[in-house]
Formats: C-alpha cells, sequence, structure tokens
C-alpha cells in the first residue's frame, strides 16, 4: 500500500470513529430520572432508581423501603413509585 493511501485509510477511520461518536454522545443527552422506585424483593422490599436493574437498599418491612426512598426523592426532587407484591403501583408521591 502506498504511503498516500495508508495516511487517507486511518484519516477515513479516524474521521469515522468521530462521526459515531457524536452520534452516540447526542442520543445519550436524555435528562437522567432519579425516580425512586419501591419494589417487592426476596428478602422484603428494595428501593431501586428508576432504569436500574441494580437495587439502591433491601428492607424488611415496605414502611422502611418508603422511608428511604422518600429521602432519595426529596434530594434529587424526583418521585416516589410504591409497588405492590404483585408489582403494580400502589402510589406515586412527587417531590418536585
Amino acid at each position: 500500500m502506498p504511503k498516500q493511501s495508508k495516511s487517507n485509510f486511518w484519516l477515513d477511520l479516524l474521521s469515522q470513529l468521530v462521526d459515531v461518536f457524536l452520534k452516540s454522545s447526542r442520543k445519550s443527552s436524555r435528562k437522567r430520572t432519579f425516580h425512586q422506585h419501591v419494589v417487592p424483593n426476596d428478602k422484603g422490599w428494595a428501593v431501586r432508581r428508576e432504569g436500574n436493574k441494580r437495587v439502591t437498599a433491601v428492607y424488611k418491612y415496605q414502611d422502611q423501603a418508603i422511608r428511604k426512598a422518600k429521602r432519595l426523592a426529596k434530594k434529587y426532587k424526583a418521585d416516589v413509585i410504591i409497588h405492590r407484591t404483585d408489582g403494580t403501583i400502589r402510589d406515586r408521591i412527587g417531590y418536585d
């Protein structure tokens, strides 16, 4: 491969990588939510931030989990979404 075409190859590759990076950064410009969900868990009740797979905290009783979720929601000006044991939403408390 001649030297000129080698440098063009690298410039084209770099240009493509920059384009991919810029497109992906635009997609993630959505505002992050800090809504706290109180959900049933194997060990009782869990507090989980909206969009997370991992739980923030686990409690034996639902009222303990609700207190923790309220503290976090007040801190981040978010909502608390309380679920029933079957997973349906029981209540929503806003701290905007």
